[in-house]
């Protein structure tokens, strides 16, 4: 029996995963072709080069073994056990929620108040993978980025990724302000949990098999917000600053609890595609 080609593979797996997960055709391909690429080691543009080689049957049976569980749904992330963020790989399992794009406007927002040549202190409110954090302490070296998370497994995540990357910072098991006491910081940000408990949406996509925990709170979504926005002002510098990430609809719930902490003025910013994702300000001087 001969062996399927590269492109053989990857266009039976395009086809199953299309099917299965109901997704575009041209999403399904990417899928099949990470997973090719995972499997034989190689990297996504080896995959065009050799597309006529055979594929042996050990690396066919653990490709039917990732794709079985993509078919379920699981994650291309996961899978791979790696997602790119502002440009960087980071590792991830399913105890930190997967990196996203939308994830990066609040980088490009926190990196605006960081001055390139000034020690700022910075504080990272529930970590995850350390995509805020490390990529922030990566663009700018010389500010002190210390990063939180009441998950001692998505912190241990995170303090891997510091060492693939090669950047120091400083990790605590915290849950939100716990374990800070009474320090202060120039620039606290957090991407924490902003979906509401009963939203159908935690039971499609990869949603599914990411950790709840840092997803989901209380009925409105807000209840970690509350806690967080509430708390944030005794941990602020003068003239500190406060930004989070929140969902596409509560804007103006976060600027009002913003604006009762004692935030003066606060903003809310839009993403890429016109939706406000971002809100904060300062604290008096």
């Amino acid at each position: 029996m001969t062996e399927p080609t590269v492109t053989g593979l990857i266009d039976d797996a395009t086809a199953c995963i299309a099917t299965a997960l109901d997704l575009p055709r041209r999403d399904a391909r990417l899928d099949a072709r990470v997973l090719a690429a995972r499997v034989l080691g190689v990297e996504p543009a080896w995959l065009i080069a050799h597309d006529t080689d055979a594929v042996p049957k050990r690396q066919i049976d653990a490709f039917q073994t990732l794709l079985a569980q993509r078919l379920r749904g699981v994650p291309i992330a996961y899978l791979t056990g790696r997602r790119e963020f502002y440009g960087r790989p980071f590792q991830v399992s399913d105890a930190v929620l997967i990196p996203r794009p939308d994830t990066e406007l609040l980088v490009e927002l926190a990196l605006a108040r960081i001055p390139p040549e000034q020690a700022v202190a910075v504080l990272d409110l529930g970590t995850g993978s350390g995509c805020i954090a490390l990529t922030l302490a990566l663009e700018r070296p010389l500010a002190r980025v210390t990063a939180v998370d009441r998950s001692p497994a998505a912190l241990a995540m995170a303090q891997r990724n510091a060492e693939l990357l090669d950047t120091r910072v400083e990790f605590l098991v915290s849950d939100w302000f716990s374990a800070i006491g009474e320090r202060r910081f120039d620039l606290i940000v957090s991407n924490p949990p902003y979906i509401a408990a009963a939203d159908p949406h935690l039971a499609r996509g990869d949603v599914r098999f990411e950790p709840l925990a840092a997803l989901a709170s209380g009925a409105d979504g807000l209840d970690d917000l509350r806690r967080l926005i509430a708390a944030a002002c005794a941990h602020l510098q003068p003239g500190g600053a406060l930004l989070l990430e929140h969902g596409h609809d509560q804007a103006a719930a976060v600027r009002s609890l913003l604006q009762q902490s004692g935030i003066a003025s606060p903003q809310s910013w839009n993403d890429l595609a016109g939706i406000p994702r971002v809100s904060g300000g300062q604290v008096s001087k």
